[in-house]
C-alpha cells in the first residue's frame, strides 16, 4: 500500500505541474504586461491579486457618463440628446453625466426644449421649453438672444417643434451652428447641439421627417436619439 500510494504521488505532482504551467501560459498569452509573479501572488490569494491594465480610454470625467456606447476622451464633455416620441413622452438631455431633461408625459411642451451650458466649465446655466403649436415663439426668440456668449446650445423636439417656428426664430437657430432648422416642418422630430460664439466649433445635429407613410407612430416619426463628445476648450487660446 505504501509503494502503491508513494507511485501514485509520483504520477500526480507532473499532472499537477503541467496543469500549472499550461495556465500560466494561457494567463500570459492573453495579457503578455502580465507579470508571473503578479499571477503566482493572485494564485496564492495575497491581497495585491493581479491588477488589471489600466484602460487610460476610459479615464476621466466623461467615462461613461450619460449612457454613451464609447467613451469620451479623457478632457470631453459627453452628452446625449432624445427627441419626444409622439405626443405621449418628452425629450430628454444628458451633459457631462447629469440628466437634466428627463422624460415626462404631462408636464411637456409641444415644441422645443433647450438646454443652455457654459463651455468654460460644462456646467448648467437654464433650460426652457417653449410650446411651438399654440404658444408664443417671441419667448423662445428672447431666451436665444439672453444666452450668453460661450454657451453651448442642446435642444430637442416634442410633438411639433415648427407650427409656430417663424423666420426670425429660425434664423437665431441657424446661427447657433443648425444646418436643418429652415426645413424643419410640423410634427418632425429633431435635435441639434450648437454653441453661441463658443470656443470649439463643435456641431451636432439629426432630422427626421413627419412622412406618414414612414412614421412609426402613424401621425408622428420615430423617436430619435444622438450622442457625442465635445472637446473642453482651450482656456489659454484667445
Amino acid at each position: 500500500m505504501i509503494h502503491f500510494r508513494r507511485g501514485k504521488l509520483r504520477f500526480i505532482l507532473p499532472v499537477a505541474l503541467l496543469i500549472i504551467s499550461i495556465s500560466l501560459v494561457l494567463r500570459l498569452l492573453d495579457n503578455p504586461e502580465l507579470q508571473i509573479e503578479d499571477i503566482m501572488e493572485r494564485s496564492m490569494g495575497g491581497e495585491n491579486s493581479v491588477k488589471q491594465k489600466p484602460d487610460h480610454h476610459n479615464d476621466g470625467p466623461s467615462a461613461v457618463k450619460c449612457g454613451l456606447a464609447d467613451p469620451c476622451p479623457k478632457n470631453d464633455f459627453a452628452f446625449k440628446i432624445a427627441s419626444g416620441a409622439a405626443n405621449v413622452v418628452g425629450p430628454q438631455i444628458c451633459f457631462d453625466g447629469k440628466k437634466i431633461i428627463e422624460k415626462q408625459t404631462s408636464k411637456s411642451h409641444p415644441g422645443i426644449t433647450i438646454v443652455v451650458i457654459e463651455e468654460a466649465t460644462g456646467e448648467l446655466i437654464k433650460t426652457g421649453s417653449y410650446n411651438m403649436w399654440n404658444g408664443d415663439v417671441r419667448e423662445l426668440i428672447k431666451f436665444v438672444n439672453s444666452t450668453a456668449n460661450g454657451s453651448f446650445v442642446l435642444m430637442a423636439s416634442y410633438d411639433d417643434p415648427a407650427t409656430k417656428l417663424n423666420e426670425d426664430a429660425r434664423k437665431l437657430i441657424a446661427e447657433l451652428g443648425s444646418s436643418y432648422i429652415s426645413n424643419l416642418k410640423f410634427r418632425d422630430n429633431w435635435v441639434f447641439v450648437g454653441g453661441k460664439k463658443t470656443i470649439v466649433k463643435a456641431y451636432f445635429e439629426q432630422h427626421l421627417k413627419n412622412e406618414r407613410s414612414a412614421n412609426k407612430y402613424e401621425a408622428w416619426p420615430e423617436m430619435i436619439e444622438m450622442e457625442g463628445c465635445i472637446p473642453r476648450p482651450d482656456l489659454q487660446v484667445v
